[in-house]
């Protein structure tokens, strides 16, 4: 596995020197890079999850973890910390892989995912796990507490920023487009909410169950500020969310274009991966040396304590 990279504090300036810009932009890439790993062992050891949302998600999570959010490892619970809501909650193995990889949870701990007693369960539960904002799982319900943080933070004159990241399947509950409104009305500019648009769910492509589209103009329509970008893209990620927190006239989303088990050939688009099948031993195995994995390494992850 890859060693844990310092969590930065966010920074409200663009980047302007070309090699900082660089620097950052693989220190990121290396931190997506690990989420995926950390996401693959620990539904393996599971014995179930979900990774092709899990996978199609790393990036956005690097972009946050790795940059954006203003959290110090030292006090990860201080007030004036931002705030971090998961709402598609079934992607919980890339949260704690996401924490592993900046250094705020032992990345020995993924494989304890699902277990009977341990604090990384399949869907974020605040009471156990490190740094659940709230618990998520109930599609939309995670995006109608980060609106609510949203405004407690605004009432109490703190200075802090809320992100929620949503699935796509996920909006297609009314309870998103209420919050939608309310966050609108209450013009939360310290909050931006991310989608995972990877265009599948469950069984199907989302343009089979329940169409999306046009999705930024409804967004739009909510009086949302809106942005459209590959959600793969670290550099377009960052240069997004800096927009976002520079914008003061109400809430921001952005629509971050994904692959579902990006990274993963075999598992790309495919939504038989979604999260209804388990990974079997040959099947971690080409998976992690998808991702550069090296066979000592994937047998010590695979087998080891």
């Amino acid at each position: 596995m890859l060693p844990a990279v310092a969590l930065p504090h966010r920074s409200p300036e663009p980047l302007s020197f070309q090699g900082e810009h660089l620097r950052r932009l693989t220190a990121l890439a290396r931190i997506a890079l690990e989420i995926r790993r950390l996401s693959l062992v620990g539904i393996y050891h599971a014995g179930s999850g979900h990774p092709g949302g899990s996978l199609s998600c790393a990036d956005i999570l690097a972009a946050l973890y790795g940059a954006e959010l203003a959290i110090s490892p030292a006090e990860p619970q201080d007030e004036g910390r931002d705030r971090f809501v998961l709402s598609k909650g079934h992607a919980a193995p890339a949260l704690y892989a996401a924490w592993a990889a900046v250094g705020l949870l032992d990345p020995a701990q993924v494989k304890s995912l699902r277990k009977l007693g341990s604090p990384m369960q399949g869907h974020p539960h605040v009471l156990d796990a490190p740094l659940a904002e709230t618990s998520t799982g109930s599609l939309g319900q995670g995006f109608s507490a980060a609106i609510g943080m949203a405004i407690g933070l605004r009432h109490r004159h703190i200075p802090a920023r809320v992100y929620t990241l949503l699935g796509d399947g996920e909006l297609q509950e009314g309870e998103v487009w209420e919050g939608a409104m309310c966050a609108a009305h209450y013009r939360l500019s310290n909050l931006c909410a991310l989608i995972d648009y990877n265009k599948l769910q469950s069984d199907d492509l989302n343009a089979n169950i329940m169409g999306l589209e046009p999705l930024a103009d409804k967004w739009r329509a909510f009086g949302w500020h809106v942005e459209e970008l590959d959600g793969h893209d670290l550099g377009a990620l960052l240069d997004a969310l800096r927009r976002a927190s520079e914008h003061g006239k109400g809430p921001s989303v952005l629509i971050c274009n994904t692959v579902k088990g990006r990274g993963v050939p075999f598992m790309e688009g495919k939504p038989h991966w979604h999260g209804s099948v388990k990974i079997k031993e040959d099947e971690i195995f080409r998976a992690l040396a998808a991702l550069g994995m090296g066979e000592d390494e994937i047998r010590e992850a695979v087998h080891g304590g």
